[in-house]
């Protein structure tokens, strides 16, 4: 169906798309995130919520079917996870972008004087970043490493560090 919501999601399932560089990040290093991340001898209860990985182009698709492979045999089990071309993404509602951020009242305010604009939220690559960490996916170090470049308020700053120390390593 056209332009699904949250709440009418017809046979789509939710995925998210990554924009990533190829000089720092390999596509087969996303994969393997992608395959520690979840199980894949577990069938899906829903379509809305299956695991699939979506290709762009052949050399993709080669590269995830291969990976798909070896977590095969490395498991000695079935797995159930999809891989199919990418047809069309539609992007979440904008209540779902960034969500932590959204969702973390005090970090919400400042975020916003940032980004009034939901598309400029959208598309930031610091707002991913402080998602990340606002969700507590942060790594302590690569915070204290960032943090400045950031330029945010240091409440702001406190907020984060906070997050990112109560739940280091986070899978």
């Amino acid at each position: 169906m056209p332009d699904p919501t949250y709440h009418r999601l017809g046979d789509h399932t939710e995925v998210f798309q990554i924009d990533y560089d190829p000089t720092l990040i390999s596509y087969e290093d996303i994969l393997n995130i992608f395959w520690v991340n979840h199980n894949p001898a577990s069938r899906a209860w829903s379509r809305q919520y299956m695991a699939m990985i979506l290709y762009h182009d052949q050399g993709q698709e080669q590269i995830a079917r291969n990976s798909k492979e070896i977590v095969e045999k490395e498991q000695g089990t079935k797995v159930y996870t999809e891989i199919q071309p990418l047809d069309s993404f539609y992007l979440a509602e904008d209540y779902h972008q960034k969500y932590y951020l959204q969702n973390t009242d005090k970090l919400a305010l400042e975020i916003k004087s940032y980004y009034p604009d939901i598309e400029d939220l959208t598309n930031s690559t610091v707002a991913a970043r402080l998602n990340g960490i606002a969700g507590g996916y942060g790594d302590p170090q690569l915070l204290e490493k960032e943090l400045d470049l950031y330029g945010l308020s240091t409440q702001i700053e406190e907020i984060l560090q906070d997050v990112v120390y109560e739940n280091p390593g986070r899978p």
